[in-house]
């Protein structure tokens, strides 16, 4: 049995990249996890074949070569799984189906053949068996919960490591809290399942082989969900795996009870993690009552992210503008905020209501709906009516992003972070490779936005800035000054 793995598209989004990349000369952010443990889960006898459309295309010699095709997608990958779909038809082969946008849209796609959905550890060996026979339901599916420890490690040699600018795993699934428009807890459960310290290392071990020196994305929801394994297991386990290595430095995603912790912060630091993504959402107490996000009530969120960013952690923020409790007022106080606090990479969207969360039902039945999720955070659209005029929160959204993103805001910000902001002094060792592509980025950023770029002014003033200043947080000025002008490429071409 020759298998396709499919990863359809990621369009040009926040998240993507796709501007920054071309500055360190990569085709995609990261490889697809789930394909790649799905991989590891198909029978050894089976031939397996990855593409990732965001590296390369799917090719008549792929379709001609497979036997059936496996594909999953998240949301803002639907045009181009449908298109992928369309193709894999029209070369004959069976299409199998999994992954966030089938599991809550699985109804729309007729030309799949059958449909592995939730988590696949329990609903792919049924799925395999009855394959096998030739007797394979079109759905599977499941409301249990997996234990991750006993996933396999994914296939890496699927991949080409050095088409990608960051590899991902996963340490744990599920999150203890509780957000009205967050479908994390709907898809993984409220009870943090965790993999093992020797899993996580037999992974990164394995990476390491294959010859990767670069960042690692621990995609958890939530990292610090169960911060008990977290500083026993993962942690030590971490610190003392990457004595004597080379690079590989860490970066997840976290709730902002992070700041209350100073050792965990320090002993992830010491394992190597230099940058913590939190959804703070809003400033406003009512609207954080209001979507039951308690764990970021009461609190001075701006003192908050400087004190994690005091302890060498960069923090990168979601925020939400939409609720019910919002006004003409929470544009302006967004903006202060994220100013204030220092937030360079400020993701900001508008509210919107995945299926199977709390949000999504009780909208419903306030006939609150609009059209399916777009599932682009940061494009403008949202799938409910808002009790703000539609227009006007649009036009505030809008002039949101447009100041966020502008050259004067944008470096500011990152200057403001760069004042708090204390790199570790644990030395990170870097190979020859990393070296280049940083040098390589360093070039590009003159050229691209020190020279031809319209925020030359601040670019330079931030350049020789933290030279004089901050000269140990000098790559990290580069790192931002390039991201930020993906951000503003982004939204410059979706929100008008």
């Amino acid at each position: 049995m020759n298998v396709l793995l499919i990863y359809p598209e990621i369009p040009d989004t926040f998240w993507s990249f796709k501007h920054a990349l071309k500055f360190i000369r990569k085709k995609a952010a990261s490889p697809p996890l789930g394909l790649l443990t799905i991989a590891s889960m198909l029978p050894a006898k089976w031939k397996k074949r990855l593409v990732d459309i965001n590296v390369r295309k799917l090719s008549s010699e792929d379709l001609s070569w497979a036997d059936c095709a496996l594909i999953s997608a998240m949301t803002v990958q639907r045009d181009s799984a449908c298109r992928v779909i369309a193709q894999c038809k029209e070369a004959g082969l069976k299409v199998i189906a999994g992954g966030p946008l089938f599991t809550t849209e699985h109804e729309q796609f007729e030309m799949v053949d059958h449909f592995v959905l939730n988590e696949a550890e329990l609903t792919l060996p049924a799925f395999l068996k009855d394959f096998s026979q030739g007797s394979a339901k079109r759905v599977y599916t499941t409301s249990d919960f997996a234990d991750i420890r006993q996933t396999p490690a994914p296939m890496w040699q699927l991949v080409r490591p050095g088409d990608y600018a960051s590899m991902s795993v996963q340490f744990s699934r599920g999150c203890p809290y509780n957000c009205e428009f967050c479908n994390v807890t709907a898809l993984f459960g409220h009870r943090p399942r965790t993999k093992s310290a020797l899993q996580m290392i037999a992974e990164l071990e394995s990476l390491y082989r294959l010859g990767w020196r670069g960042g690692v994305f621990f995609v958890d929801d939530n990292l610090i969900g169960n911060k008990t394994h977290l500083k026993t297991e993962l942690l030590p386990a971490l610190t003392e795996w990457r004595k004597g290595k080379t690079g590989f430095l860490f970066n997840t995603e976290v709730s902002i009870n992070l700041a209350d912790d100073e050792p965990l912060i320090q002993m992830m630091v010491k394992a190597g993690f230099d940058t913590v993504f939190i959804g703070i959402e809003t400033p406003n107490e009512d609207s954080l009552a209001e979507c039951s996000k308690k764990q970021n009530m009461n609190r001075d969120l701006v003192l908050d992210v400087k004190r994690i960013q005091r302890q060498g952690l960069q923090v990168q923020g979601g925020f939400i503008l939409g609720f019910d409790n919002d006004s003409a007022l929470t544009f302006r106080r967004l903006t202060d905020f994220i100013q204030k606090s220092g937030i360079a990479t400020a993701m900001v969207g508008l509210l919107q209501a995945p299926p199977g969360t709390k949000l999504y039902e009780r909208l419903k039945q306030a006939g609150r709906l609009l059209d399916r999720l777009s599932g682009d955070n940061v494009d403008g659209s949202t799938n409910i009516i808002p009790a703000m005029n539609l227009e006007a929160l649009r036009k505030g959204y809008k002039d949101v992003l447009q100041y966020l993103y502008s050259p004067e805001a944008y470096y500011q910000r990152v200057k403001t972070f760069l004042r708090e902001y204390k790199p570790p002094k644990i030395k990170v060792r870097l190979d020859f490779r990393h070296v280049f592509d940083n040098i390589h980025a360093l070039i590009r950023s003159v050229l691209r936005l020190g020279i031809m770029g319209k925020e030359r002014v601040q670019y330079w003033k931030l350049f020789l800035w933290t030279l004089l200043r901050r000269p140990r947080a000098f790559p990290m000025a580069i790192t931002l000054a390039i991201y930020g002008h993906h951000f503003r490429k982004t939204s410059e071409t979706h929100v008008r």
